[in-house]
This record gives C-alpha cells, sequence and structure tokens, in this order.
C-alpha cells in the first residue's frame, strides 16, 4: 500500500484540466476604476473616496483600496499622506514622452502593416473608419474614441511584429485616456487622416504609410496641448478639408 506523505500533492490523471477561477474582486474593481478615469467618469484632478467608489461598484472597501493602491503604482492615481487619493493629472511633459513613444511604434507598425496587409485587412480598416466617422457625426464621443483604439491596434497586429503588438498594447490604455478629452476637436480630421492611412497601407506604400501615422500622432499631441492651452479650435493640419454634419465640443 502506497502512503503520501503529509504535504504531497496528489498526482492529475490524464485529461483532468484545472477550471479557471472566477476573476478576483479587486481585479474587477481595478479594471472598473481604470475604465472610469479612462472615460472621463473619475475626472483629472478628482479626490476619490473609498467609502464612495465603493458604493459606486456595490463592493467593500477592501477591494478598492487594493485597487487604489494599483493605481497609483501605475501612475493613475496619485496617493497623498494625510488627504488621500487624486485621479493624476498629466503634465505636459509626460504626455509628450508617451506620444513620442506611441508616434515611433505606431510609425513602424503602419509601414509594417503595409508591406503585409491581406484584402481582409484593408476591408476590416476601410470599415472601422466608416464607424468611427458615423460615431463622429452621431456626437458619440465615447464610441468614436473605442473604434478609433481598435483601428491603431489593427494596425498594430497587422505588422506582424509581436514585440510591437506588446509595446503598443503597454501604452495602449493611456493613449485613450489622452486623447479622449480632444477627440472631439480632433474630430473629422482625424477620419480624415485614418483614411489616407488605410489609402497607403491598402496600395502597398510602406514610407507614405509610416509618415501618414507620424502625422497623425502629432496633430493629436499638437491638439492636447492646445487644449491645455485652452484652445478649442480645431488644428489647421488637415490638407483634406471636408463639410462637417455635426461636431461636439469641450467646454
Amino acid at each position: 500500500m502506497t502512503t503520501i506523505s503529509a504535504g504531497a500533492t496528489d498526482p492529475i490523471s490524464p485529461g483532468v484540466r484545472h477550471v479557471k477561477r472566477p476573476t478576483p474582486l479587486r481585479e474587477s474593481v481595478y479594471e472598473a476604476l481604470t475604465e472610469m478615469i479612462i472615460d472621463g467618469t473619475l475626472e483629472r484632478g478628482r479626490h476619490l473616496v473609498e467609502v464612495e467608489l465603493a458604493g459606486m461598484l456595490g463592493v467593500s472597501r477592501q477591494p478598492v483600496r487594493e485597487a487604489l493602491q494599483r493605481l497609483n503604482n501605475e501612475g493613475w492615481v496619485d496617493l497623498r499622506p494625510g488627504f488621500g487619493a487624486m485621479v493624476h493629472v498629466p503634465a505636459e511633459d509626460e504626455v509628450d514622452q508617451l506620444l513620442a513613444a506611441r508616434a515611433a511604434l505606431e510609425s513602424e507598425s503602419a509601414r509594417l502593416a503595409a508591406r503585409h496587409a491581406t484584402k481582409d485587412d484593408v476591408a476590416r480598416l476601410k470599415e472601422l473608419c466608416k464607424v468611427g466617422t458615423a460615431y463622429h457625426e452621431a456626437g458619440d464621443i465615447d464610441g468614436a474614441v473605442r473604434t478609433n483604439g481598435e483601428l491603431h491596434s489593427l494596425i498594430t497586429q497587422m505588422s506582424g511584429n509581436r514585440f510591437l503588438v506588446d509595446f503598443a498594447a503597454q501604452v495602449d490604455r493611456r493613449v485613450r485616456w489622452y486623447y479622449t478629452p480632444v477627440a472631439p476637436v480632433r474630430g473629422a480630421a482625424s477620419w480624415r487622416e485614418h483614411n489616407r492611412l488605410v489609402k497607403a497601407i491598402e496600395v502597398g506604400d510602406e514610407d507614405k504609410a509610416a509618415q501618414t501615422m507620424r502625422e497623425h500622432t502629432e496633430h493629436t499631441r499638437k491638439a492636447y496641448h492646445d487644449l491645455q492651452a485652452g484652445s478649442t479650435a480645431e488644428p489647421a493640419t488637415d490638407p483634406d478639408p471636408a463639410p462637417r454634419t455635426r461636431r461636439r465640443r469641450t467646454t
């Protein structure tokens, strides 16, 4: 008779699979708070009170406290001794650094996407452009921002470079956070730039695709700084103006 010493584990029979456990509550709270910061529900500079957040999410204070600590470690929240937590307010040089990194990553992604694009890939890009433009014209900023992210993500995936995909994923949420306030300002110009980018990818013009993406990200960077300086005018950088049916502005 075989005995198993204390602390030993039973062997796993062939074919047995562990069932994935539900997402830990602290992880779900972290994800929810991150998205609320990105979409502006929790605006920049807002004082975050644990009991209020717990009530909003229908959880206890403990997972909120754990989530806030993680958000602080990742730069979404600032924890101040004696005062509590506040949604981080990005400094302009912080935005510049991230958007510069994004420009480098995505211009190379666009170049490689132009090299490897299939007809199906291009069709998906064109469809996203249509959807994003429709969201913009309907005044649906959240939909436009979400579709913008999907288009940029697809182009990165089309590059075929898994490291670019990994690096881009690391900055994606932060880019969405920075882009959301300027989406109403960039508006139609942004989607016209997307269409020109897709055309360059479709015809396999690698240099044009990279250049267009670089200019596109620069326009977003400039719009962000203009907005921070109190300007809500759409940057006059688009050489291919088109009529707008409706435009939503920030105040």
